[in-house]
């Protein structure tokens, strides 16, 4: 409804000669603290510098004009506020008319249309199991894909594979090309404690990676093998909580390109050698002040690359191929990602938009803690989705009820981590996380299944016609719940912020178990438009979880 009165007073203020978008008057439109200063309302005081007037004129002035519209019961001026009340009989009538026509489609939009995009996520170094402080960058960019393909942008899922990195060489150094993926953390970790102490075994783990860019062809092999156990059993995590990745790049097929852009930026005059080392100057760029020394070292004094300098050779690949590239990053990379994008600039290239996340603290005992791979203070993602299927299945038998242990536990987990903000640490428990009350996955499930029991015992099957005789506070909160749905994902996607379609989820459903217990709706005389009004919640609900990654469960 937003967009509708955003409309009407772009078409209105234009006869008084102002020019502005339907954006720039949605951001200012406000709900009002009471239902007795209508549903929707718009501070004045905004255009008084622009019309130059006074805002309780502008108000008025503006009242008179709109008067003419359809849609609104009435308009009236509070000040400098002009207070909209809805139509609510059309208003309802037109909300669900459009849910029940579109059924999945309602809320997307062809925004995306002949848009190619490419999204890199989860990446995650192929020396381990993944832990589930590296399920936030998964959780994230699958969203953010399903949100981008909802608006029908054409989505290239990408995975960047390290495979040339010290933290493989350090598992090839321990000979484990022949064990299998669960063993592959244990020995990381025990290999990492000794690289640590021994400069001697640090150095001969250098040469495996010096040997690698050089092509010796048995270190290559040794390498590959490792990597493929890894990705094939990452992979396969991920893929049991429903992500996916449409191809796989690695890092080390940009070693020959990597050598080429180095000599681009010798060109620049911007970077120079120390001790061996080939290092970019970053002076004068925005990462100043940022470091004591801005700079971005770009090999090891035996001149083998490092990863910045493959990152900026893949990065140029992806750029060259599709120009509207998201990555998604750990707030730790902020300025890594800072320095790539300075190095990226004096190549006078484009650079992908970033989207950071803050980190998950496992929350236990009352205690908080962060995880480290290399120090094997980690909570593995499999184990850690493991136990909250079994406190899921616990917890169904407790409430002598059904559902899908599996799809419950899921929900938990990925709804706990992400209907928080990117930018802000989550304190997670898991036990709060399985709840099926509050602000939870399990509680927003719970609410689809009953809205499907609902309809399984009404016996009103046509879903042809529906009338409306009196309409409660709770049935036209619903409602405009409903509406506001297209607004939230066009919101998520601007933003890049999976957590703007989660809390509305939570919104939602919260808005119809207060008109559940508040409106019957089997037997009652209103029966007929309330099972539409179900009908309708079922699915947007739907629709709002399927962009979070959560199947939905018909009982429970």
């Amino acid at each position: 409804m937003k967009s509708e009165i955003s409309r009407v007073l772009v078409k209105v203020l234009k006869e008084k000669d102002l020019v502005l978008s339907e954006k720039e008057i949605e951001d200012k439109i406000e709900i009002p603290p009471s239902s007795e200063l209508g549903d929707y309302a718009l501070p004045c005081f905004f255009l008084a510098a622009k019309l130059r007037e006074n805002p309780v004129k502008i108000a008025n002035d503006l009242r008179n004009k709109i008067e003419r519209e359809k849609g609104f019961e009435k308009i009236e001026v509070k000040g400098a506020y002009l207070n909209f009340f809805i139509d609510k009989r059309s208003f309802i009538q037109k909300t669900i008319k459009e849910v029940l026509d579109k059924k999945e489609k309602y809320g997307s939009s062809d925004i995306g249309k002949d848009k190619k995009m490419m999204v890199e996520h989860t990446s995650i170094n192929p020396n381990a199991s993944p832990h589930v402080g590296r399920s936030r960058n998964a959780f994230i960019g699958d969203s953010l894909v399903k949100v981008l393909r909802f608006l029908n942008h054409n989505v290239e899922v990408h995975y960047l594979v390290n495979d040339v990195s010290k933290q493989i060489a350090m598992l090839v150094y321990g000979k484990a090309d022949n064990l299998k993926f669960e063993a592959m953390l244990k020995k990381y970790i025990s290999v990492a404690a000794k690289v640590k102490k021994s400069k001697k075994s640090e150095k001969e783990v250098f040469g495996l990676l010096y040997k690698f860019e050089h092509n010796d062809k048995e270190t290559i092999k040794r390498f590959k093998k490792i990597t493929k156990i890894a990705v094939d059993g990452q992979t396969k995590i991920l893929r049991n909580l429903g992500i996916r990745y449409d191809k796989f790049d690695y890092e080390s097929d940009y070693i020959t390109e990597s050598q080429k852009v180095l000599e681009n930026l010798k060109k620049t005059g911007k970077i120079f050698n120390d001790d061996g080392c080939w290092v970019l100057d970053l002076k004068g760029t925005k990462i100043e002040g940022q470091m004591k020394s801005p700079v971005l070292v770009l090999t090891r004094s035996d001149g083998t690359g490092l990863y910045p300098l493959r990152d900026i050779a893949y990065t140029l690949d992806k750029i060259s191929k599709t120009k509207e590239n998201i990555v998604v990053l750990g707030e730790d990379q902020k300025l890594y990602f800072q320095q790539i994008v300075e190095a990226l600039k004096l190549l006078k290239s484009p650079y992908p938009k970033a989207v950071h996340y803050s980190f998950i603290l496992l929350s236990e005992k009352g205690k908080s803690r962060k995880m480290s791979t290399r120090k094997g203070d980690v909570v593995l993602l499999e184990d850690f989705v493991g136990d909250a299927i079994k406190k899921a299945k616990k917890e169904i038998l407790k409430r002598k009820t059904k559902g899908d242990a599996k799809k419950i536990a899921i929900a938990a987990v990925k709804y706990a981590v992400l209907k928080i903000s990117p930018n802000k640490s989550i304190n997670f428990n898991l036990g709060d996380a399985l709840s099926f009350e509050g602000d939870t996955g399990p509680y927003l499930l719970y609410s689809y299944a009953r809205a499907c029991s609902i309809l399984r015992k009404s016996k009103n099957k046509t879903r042809k016609f529906f009338n409306i005789k009196e309409i409660s506070d709770k049935e036209f909160q619903l409602v405009k719940n409903l509406s506001e749905f297209p607004e939230m994902v066009l919101n998520s996607y601007k933003n890049l912020n999976p957590s703007i379609i989660a809390n509305y989820s939570y919104d939602l459903a919260q808005s119809f178990n207060e008109f559940y217990h508040s409106c019957k709706v089997i037997g009652d005389e209103n029966e007929n438009f309330r099972i539409f009004l179900v009908e309708s919640f079922k699915i947007v609900l739907k629709n709002s979880l399927n962009l979070l990654g959560i199947e939905t469960i018909k009982k429970m």
